[in-house]
């Protein structure tokens, strides 16, 4: 793809949206995906892979991007999804859900990684386009931002895993916590360091204070 065909519209008037996902290495929590179409009359400045952003500027930026946007939409996939599917695939159906909650229609969704998901319109995968494309980064601001956000929802329900420190993901303070606690209901039971827990104790492995 060149320059030229990652801009918004083209001559042919393509409608194009940016598309990422957000979550898929946590042991926690649903993965999340966003769709953006950007508006070319309304530029925002900033715009990266929202893993190079502080968490200050992604919020703000995130902010910005639901008011000038020509179009927005956050979706996920659940934990029992996940566990059901497999990750990629829930990932690729949160993706699929993202674009079709689009107010408007676009006709062609530029998705960052190197696997599209299944859907009625054109789709192009993008290596590393979180980086290149700026409705890409965008999504990836707006899929991040909002599965943080319900992480600490969580963490509010299940204060003792410190959800609100670690996202989720398997640092050694979450693998602590789940050997002290147990599996909660919203641990993805199909990731092996879950699993693990799960087989080890059986039904004791489940979350012991919820």
């Amino acid at each position: 793809m060149n320059a030229a065909s990652l801009s918004l519209f083209d001559s042919a008037g393509e409608v194009i949206c940016g598309v990422d996902e957000a979550g898929r290495g946590p042991l926690a929590g649903p993965v999340f995906a966003a769709a953006v179409i950007l508006d070319p009359a309304k530029p925002i400045a900033g715009l990266k892979d929202s893993k190079k952003l502080s968490e200050v500027r992604r919020d703000t930026l995130a902010v910005q991007i639901k008011a000038d946007a020509l179009a927005w939409s956050i979706a996920q996939c659940s934990e029992e999804e996940i566990d059901e599917l497999n990750i990629l695939q829930a990932s690729m159906l949160a993706m699929r859900r993202a674009v079709e909650f689009l107010q408007i229609t676009p006709t062609l969704a530029l998705i960052d990684g190197n696997r599209c998901p299944v859907m009625p319109i054109r789709s192009e995968a993008i290596v590393k386009g979180d980086d290149k494309v700026p409705a890409i980064s965008a999504a990836s601001i707006l899929a991040k931002t909002a599965r943080d956000s319900a992480l600490l929802v969580l963490h509010a329900q299940y204060p003792h895993y410190a959800f609100d420190r670690h996202k989720g993901y398997p640092t050694e303070l979450h693998l602590e916590r789940l050997r002290q606690h147990g599996v909660s209901p919203v641990h993805r039971k199909s990731y092996a360091p879950v699993r693990a827990l799960l087989a080890l104790h059986g039904a004791a492995g489940q979350d012991k204070v919820s």
